[in-house]
């Protein structure tokens, strides 16, 4: 029970990695605030133990603020939300980018701000942010807004670590290869041919297969713990090798 008495906080826990995230860190021993923005991907947590559920928008700064204030101090906050957006720079569109920016990045920055206080006020907490294999490590085609935002995450990340290094606050990235979730499923069924459009998707991994979200969790849990108590402003590629 690696994190038994640490309290934590997952966004976009509803599906996916978010939800690995949450069950792996209530596993160890954490009692985990799982939020979402979508309440019906909540519902099945009504019966696992360790894991508080409840809708939040992380777009929304006050939402972020009440539902902060409403918790008891935080250990460990890991920012799961994202959205990824399909096109090169001649198809991006403001609209898009914006709204990009304002998840991927924005959010993060609101829900640090939104945590810190208290964690440095208990002398420290640990706090893990989703960025991806595409942006600062690896360019990769059609993901120009997608790549730029979370290019933008690494900097956020190793911001926040420099700042707070000497108080206790570690603040780490996860950087997935192309993972299995519903998420990827409703990309994969918006092309004209999903089939060819999946094995493209397995194609660019080099182990042959896409990864599981189970398989995200324990690099997250890995950061929450004090195993990782020396390991701050670094970004992990979890990527079945495409940064070989």
């Amino acid at each position: 029970m690696r994190l038994k008495g640490k309290t934590a906080l997952v966004t976009a826990a509803g599906q996916g990695i978010g939800r690995a995230s949450a069950l792996a860190l209530a596993a160890e021993g954490a009692q985990v605030w799982a939020t979402d923005l979508n309440p019906q991907l909540l519902e099945s947590y009504a019966a696992v133990a360790g894991i508080q559920a409840m809708p939040l928008d992380v777009l929304d700064k006050a939402a972020i603020l009440r539902t902060v204030a409403g918790l008891p101090p935080l250990d460990i906050l890991f920012n799961c939300a994202g959205y990824v957006h399909n096109g090169t720079i001649l198809q991006a569109t403001d609209t898009e980018w914006d709204f990009a920016f304002n998840l991927n990045v924005r959010s993060q920055f609101w829900m640090i701000r939104a945590v810190l206080p208290s964690m440095l006020s208990r002398g420290g907490g640990s706090i893990i942010n989703m960025a991806s294999v595409c942006g600062s490590l690896k360019g990769l085609p059609n993901r120009f807004i997608y790549g730029a935002s979370k290019a933008a995450v690494v900097g956020l990340t190793k911001a926040v670590a420099a700042d707070y290094v000497g108080q206790g606050i570690r603040c780490n990235a996860i950087a997935p290869g192309t993972v299995d979730t519903p998420s990827l499923h409703e990309r994969i069924n918006a092309y004209d041919d999903p089939v060819q459009a999946r094995k493209n998707f397995i194609a660019r991994q080099p182990m042959g297969r896409l990864a599981q979200a189970h398989e995200m969790a324990p690099l997250v849990v890995f950061l929450a713990s004090d195993e990782s108590v020396f390991v701050t402003g670094q970004l992990y590629a979890n990527d079945g090798g495409m940064t070989i």
